[in-house]
């Protein structure tokens, strides 16, 4: 088969799908990935054949993003300009090749396949399919859960996508003399096969979805290149006493107050007899905390299966990503969402019993003091982490997926 898979955003959008890619290559198949220009020497170290985007990754937005007054007509520019750009360079690549992979962030991706008269599988790190039971995952919030419907969220959803991008989809579609769509989310539900790559036991499903979907687990990359004295590093730090270990990180993500968090998370681990690993990604968090015995800065990305499972608990940002990885190390996790999916994620975790739940990066020092110490020792978090790690290991996304692709090989 001939696979064009595509994806954007950070290290959680992007490792995915590069263990995807492998795996398919590895099986014999023709794979082309797109992907954001900062990501090229991952696809170079494993050989794959791959595209690079025009319009660059969501890092090249945030870097740009002035101030807040403005900044939603400039990620709405942006998105208009992605859009614009996936018609010009997707819609040569798929002619070529036997059917699309596409994440749900590639909002011209079902019109494109459309167009082209190629089967596409639509994914997702949550259950972004509209449905009656299930909120959207960008918007858990559990309170307007118990005032409003999930369909009237979806309603409310649907509307504020449609103004971002369907007035720009309906201009490349008419240029390319096809009708123009009256409502993305149906749209884009109802013309691709939709696949979440989240776990079935970490996040959940809708029953009555009434569009094609299959979940079949998330796809750990646990195999991309590290700095092996810095992991030697962070081992002798663990292992120098036998305080508990605490790991932080935000990921990708930035927040104005997260010296703060820092300053606080660092006191209380000082005071109370933790140690601190700060995994600062790519916004530097934790650089400006100074140097200290129960500190540990973690400046390289070093895959989570190697470092959590030394860990007590993990305090982060909750990603899709993040969270399945303490998931399937088995460890207790606190969630300080800051946009998109990862307020869901935090919703999870409190209702699964893995951790209390979602906390502030604003939250004062005592009542995060609180948090962390019920965090570290409650011991039914630990229990319920156990439980639900068999179960998200017991998975194989890599391998459902590329099974699920190659079951469309007899009907291309």
């Amino acid at each position: 088969m001939k696979i064009f898979l595509v994806t954007r955003g950070s290290h959680g959008d992007i490792f995915p799908y590069l263990a995807v890619a492998t795996e398919l290559t590895r099986r014999g198949h023709y794979v082309t990935l797109s992907l954001p220009l900062i990501f090229e020497e991952e696809a170079k170290k494993l050989n794959l054949n791959y595209v690079l985007q025009a319009s660059d990754d969501i890092v090249g937005v945030i870097e740009d993003l002035p101030e807040p007054s403005k900044s939603f007509n400039h990620i709405l520019k942006w998105i208009r300009r992605v859009i614009d750009n996936q018609f010009e360079e997707f819609i040569p690549v798929l002619k070529e090749h036997d059917i699309f992979v596409s994440a749900n962030t590639e909002f011209a991706a079902v019109s494109i396949a459309e167009y082209c008269e190629k089967p596409i599988i639509r994914t997702a790190y949550a259950p972004l399919i509209p449905g009656r039971k299930i909120p959207p995952p960008i918007v858990p919030l559990s309170d307007s859960n118990k005032i409003f419907t999930p369909t009237f969220m979806w309603s409310l959803l649907n509307r504020g996508t449609d103004f971002m991008v369907r007035k720009t989809l309906n201009k490349n579609r008419k240029s390319l003399g096809m009708p123009p769509i009256k409502k993305y989310a149906p749209h884009a539900a109802g013309n691709a096969y939709n696949y979440l790559m989240h776990s079935n036991y970490l996040g959940n499903t809708d029953p009555d979805w009434k569009y094609r979907w299959m979940i079949g687990g998330y796809c750990f990359n646990n195999s991309f290149e590290y700095d092996e004295n810095l992991y030697t590093n962070v081992l002798d730090f663990i292992k120098k006493d036998d305080k508990p270990v605490i790991f932080f990180t935000l990921g990708s993500c930035d927040a104005k107050k997260k010296d703060f968090f820092c300053k606080n998370l660092l006191d209380i681990c000082n005071e109370d007899g933790y140690k601190l690993i700060v995994g600062s990604g790519w916004c530097k968090t934790g650089s400006n905390l100074e140097d200290n015995e129960n500190l540990f800065i973690m400046d390289k990305a070093i895959p989570h299966k190697l470092i959590f499972p030394y860990c007590d608990a993990v305090i982060h940002h909750g990603g899709s990503g993040t969270t399945h990885s303490v998931a399937s190390a088995a460890k207790p996790q606190m969630i300080i969402p800051l946009l998109i999916d990862q307020g869901y994620w935090a919703l999870r975790v409190k209702e699964l019993g893995t951790g209390p739940g979602k906390i502030k990066i604003t939250i004062p020092k005592q009542q995060l003091r609180k948090k962390i110490n019920d965090l570290v020792y409650n011991q039914k978090y630990k229990d319920n982490a156990a439980t639900l790690a068999k179960k998200v290991n017991g998975e194989n996304g890599i391998n459902n997926l590329c099974n699920y692709i190659e079951s469309f090989s007899n009907a291309i």
